[in-house]
């Protein structure tokens, strides 16, 4: 479960997020929707525990982020704006680093698995540095299936990538749903996500969760993409 508790932000005078609250629970999807500079990219960096909070509490699997930070980064995957892949390591050697720091058994199969998974075996001996934008963003997929964490948190993964790199993703994001993993995923173009089992919608505006919506088990997730925007998306 994710659970965000009247979480504040202040960088200076400029409030980044005003007492946001929500929770996404076990085992279903949520989408953080909003546009640039609506607060995304700071919330999702409080959640990963790489930024703290002026004001509040986060709760990742019932674990207090602000008093077992560490136990809760080996719960969770990350893919962001930023890959955090290391640039003159090839592909393999990137897996193979965060396999070793996360103590991960049978490194070598699960390594070779998640290559495969992300259709980048013919690159795994490739230097990061040389790889296009959407490659990386699959090998930053491919740690967090090497890892098997219990809770994906993604920031605008989509941005950039291609037909193909697209379709690898969201397969990989329904497959970790259909396992029992719990998502959050943050656009600003929500349509890309139109087919997928998503459970829940959150529309951020100005720092503030402006709309709460439930997608309805067999609904058609399109339906609330609309009710967002009769109603108005914040900017």
């Amino acid at each position: 479960m994710i659970e965000a508790l009247d979480i504040v932000k202040t960088f200076g005078p400029f409030r980044a997020l005003e007492h946001v609250t929500f929770t996404v629970p076990e085992g279903q999807w949520g989408i953080l929707y909003g546009p640039n500079g609506a607060g995304k990219t700071t919330l999702i960096k409080i959640l990963a525990t790489l930024m703290r909070p002026t004001e509040g509490t986060v709760r990742l699997l019932g674990i207090d982020a602000d008093k077992e930070p560490e136990a809760i980064r080996r719960q969770i995957g990350l893919v962001g704006h930023q890959t955090y892949l290391y640039e003159d390591l090839t592909a393999w050697e990137n897996l193979a680093f965060t396999a070793a720091l996360y103590g991960v058994r049978n490194r070598s199969e699960r390594i070779e698995r998640a290559i495969k998974q992300v259709e980048l075996v013919d690159w795994k001996d490739a230097l990061v540095r040389i790889l296009s934008n959407g490659m990386k963003k699959r090998l930053a997929l491919a740690r967090c299936v090497v890892i098997e964490p219990r809770l994906l948190l993604l920031d605008e993964p989509y941005a950039g990538l291609d037909a193909r790199s697209r379709k690898i993703l969201t397969s990989h994001l329904v497959f970790f749903k259909e396992g029992g993993g719990t998502i959050l995923l943050s656009t600003h173009h929500p349509q890309t996500l139109a087919d997928a089992p998503v459970d829940r919608l959150f529309v951020l505006g100005r720092g503030r969760i402006e709309r709460d919506e439930v997608v309805s088990e067999g609904a058609d997730w399109a339906e609330a993409l609309e009710r967002v925007a009769a109603g108005g998306v914040p900017s």
